[in-house]
């Protein structure tokens, strides 16, 4: 019998920070990077724990060069050519140590994956993305790919809970992807009608996880800074981001006028505009399940960069966290029923 679940699950709209007391006297003092070091393939991780979506749109190699800068990571986008991943390597082998190879699970997938890595053996870093991590052809794709490179990290989802994030971890897996649902160009939860609130997602994958010594990603859902600090708050390692990464001169995508504005095209990778840029069609058997959305021309991705790490370390500035990793210990959600008050509209620039 079907049967509900009558627990409250939350989301980033639905929780703010308490603030405590601190003795931070400013933001910089705040440290953001973190060392981390991971389960399976024994690899460490020194960064700022905040990643590009591994969408067509985001997940481009000049995002990843602009954000290696800052020390953090990248996933790149399936749909590069091996001569593109060659030229990329060989120009920018600084910035590898910042990026993921990403793949499906079909075995076109792991021939193209195999090849990427025997072509730049510097990757050491492979990301596993597939809509429904809950599939068990999955959980065999994640045990072949560990046993065939151990050394490698392995990122793979999507999953929200609990039990499946120990299943990927104990079958290879280092960092599970956390999210079904909550991105701003994802319409799964409207076509299946499946998923789960992005912060009680991450509570509960984050335990799991940590108590096997895994990691987790909070992968969508993020707004503005304050939804990032929210994700961290609740115990994610690593914050995925998507729509905040989009629409600016790194991103994928071309830049067009409309109505006398900028803007680019931002689309979910399981839309109908993708699956016909990649595939030629959508598959009778399935539907859609992205959107595709004009967004603002932003400019210099390092502008917003700078503007949520910025929104980051005052949050840990509020609950006196002198470190990233400081803040899940320091944090004391608040259930709300309004975020902002937006009598007000803030003009575009």
């Amino acid at each position: 019998m079907p049967r509900i679940d009558n627990d409250i699950k939350l989301d980033f709209k639905d929780v703010l920070f308490r603030p405590k007391r601190s003795t931070l006297k400013s933001r910089s003092e705040v440290e953001l990077v973190r060392k981390l070091q991971f389960r399976n393939s024994g690899n460490s991780y020194e960064g700022i724990p905040i990643i590009a979506a591994n969408m067509d749109t985001t997940g481009t190699f000049e995002v990843a060069e602009a954000l290696a800068m800052h020390k953090m990571f990248t996933a790149i986008h399936k749909h590069y050519s091996l001569q593109q991943w060659q030229d990329f390597a060989n120009d920018h082998k600084d910035v590898l140590q910042y990026v993921a190879v990403s793949s499906g699970a079909s075995k076109d997938d792991m021939d193209r994956l195999d090849a990427i890595l025997s072509a730049v053996p510097a990757l050491n870093t492979i990301c596993l993305d597939v809509a429904n991590g809950y599939s068990e052809l999955f959980v065999e794709c994640v045990r072949n790919v560990r046993k065939k490179y151990p050394n490698h990290t392995v990122i793979a989802g999507n999953v929200v809970t609990g039990e499946m994030v120990e299943e990927l971890i104990l079958s290879g897996a280092d960092i599970i992807k956390v999210g079904i649902g909550p991105g701003s160009v994802c319409t799964t939860r409207k076509k299946t009608g499946v998923g789960y609130p992005q912060i009680s997602a991450v509570l509960e994958c984050a335990d799991a996880a940590h108590g096997l010594g895994g990691h987790i990603i909070s992968d969508g859902g993020c707004t503005c800074p304050g939804d990032v600090a929210k994700a961290f708050g609740a115990g994610a390692d690593f914050v995925m981001l998507g729509g905040m990464f989009a629409g600016h001169d790194q991103s994928g995508g071309e830049l067009i006028e409309t109505n006398g504005k900028k803007v680019k095209l931002f689309y979910g990778m399981s839309s109908a505009v993708a699956m016909h840029k990649y595939v030629g069609k959508v598959a009778e058997y399935r539907a859609s399940e992205g959107k595709c959305v004009e967004i603002p021309y932003r400019g210099d991705i390092n502008d917003t960069v700078l503007d949520v790490l910025g929104g980051v370390r005052s949050t840990c500035t509020y609950v006196g966290a002198s470190k990233l990793k400081e803040l899940s210990k320091r944090t004391t959600f608040i259930r709300v029923t309004q975020q902002l008050n937006e009598i007000f509209k803030q003009n575009e620039k």
